[in-house]
């Protein structure tokens, strides 16, 4: 019997309607894979930039690290040695030293200045050697006053050393991979600049590994994740590159305060050597040659004594002005 066109066209319209959804099914799977992949690459892209900002702002740390240690191992330490052999410095009733004398050592910061450059010289050879990971790090990026707050110098050569295992900020500057036993970006990010980056970390196992998902809903989700996540990224980003400018500037100025402290120190000792011990009996200008290698010496302590990052990895509202503040003392009294 034949069958009836109207169950002719009832089971034509079905099967149109199974083809329709299995194209949308399609449609939707390629639209998946394709919104999971754009959320893939996002992840990716944020995680290359901020693992560069992390390399270069980690090396620009330890690279003031260095120049902290060169300058209280090769400059402060000679300028100690001479310092002490001067009998009776009294800048009060010298002509034309006023300006100088509010601004040179006292024995409080003379002493801590000589510490300091004992505990630096002590770790200049477990630097070289490589036997201090992270010491650098945590020398370029905290004050050397709180490297001196512990007991005694060993103590805090040790704890210096150690700080790079204990503290996620420098973990994540110089500490490595996860696999290396670092806290890697994870942990990093759990502090660098207080962002709390724990909900956004978790997308780098959802989405990465959510390709194939056929859930177009799911799939948007992620993208959404992934650009919290890149936002999240980015801002630690740009906090690295500012931690990054801020070393930069300690740096260059260290260097340029040395440039002028490193000849007043050869001055100081060719003074000593043909004069003689005794300050009251130099001439003006000598005793102040000894006044402005006092001052550069207090100069450089100060740019030490100053933190770049607090123990949340922020940017010091100290190192912003420390510079200007002393430069703005010397211009005019250094010649």
């Amino acid at each position: 019997m034949p069958i009836p066109l109207l169950f002719i066209g009832i089971g034509a319209a079905a099967g149109a309607f199974g083809v329709g959804k299995s194209i949308k099914a399609g449609v939707d799977q390629k639209e998946a894979n394709e919104t999971n992949e754009r959320a893939d690459n996002i992840i990716q892209n944020a995680s290359r930039k901020i693992e560069k900002s992390r390399k270069n702002c980690g090396a620009a740390i330890d690279n003031l690290g260095k120049t902290k240690l060169q300058i209280l191992d090769e400059s402060i330490k000679p300028f100690i040695t001479e310092f002490e052999k001067l009998n009776h410095v009294e800048l009060s009733g010298s002509a034309g030293l006023n300006e100088l004398q509010k601004m040179v050592l006292d024995q409080k910061k003379f002493s801590e200045l000589k510490e300091l450059q004992s505990m630096a010289t002590s770790m200049v050879g477990g630097v070289a050697s490589g036997a201090m990971a992270g010491a650098l790090t945590a020398f370029g990026a905290y004050g050397a006053a709180g490297t001196l707050a512990t007991a005694s110098t060993g103590t805090a050569i040790a704890s210096l050393s150690g700080a790079a295992a204990t503290n996620a900020t420098l973990a994540f500057f110089g500490g490595g991979s996860l696999a290396a036993g670092g806290l890697g970006m994870a942990g990093g990010m759990a502090v660098l600049g207080g962002l709390v980056a724990g909900p956004a970390l978790a997308v780098l196992g959802g989405v990465v590994g959510a390709r194939a998902s056929a859930n177009l809903d799911k799939a948007y989700s992620n993208l959404s994740k992934a650009k919290e996540y890149k936002e999240e990224m980015d801002a630690a980003s740009a906090l690295c590159v500012g931690i990054r400018k801020r070393s930069a500037m300690f740096n260059r100025f260290l260097i340029s305060l040395n440039a002028i402290f490193e000849p007043l120190i050869y001055e100081m000792s060719q003074i000593i050597l043909n004069r003689g011990v005794y300050f009251m009996t130099f001439s003006d200008d000598e005793k102040k040659v000894v006044a402005e290698a006092m001052a550069m010496a207090g100069a450089i302590k100060s740019i030490l004594d100053t933190p770049i990052l607090d123990d949340d990895g922020n940017l010091t509202l100290e190192s912003d002005k420390i510079v200007e503040m002393t430069r703005k003392k010397l211009d005019g009294v250094i010649a």
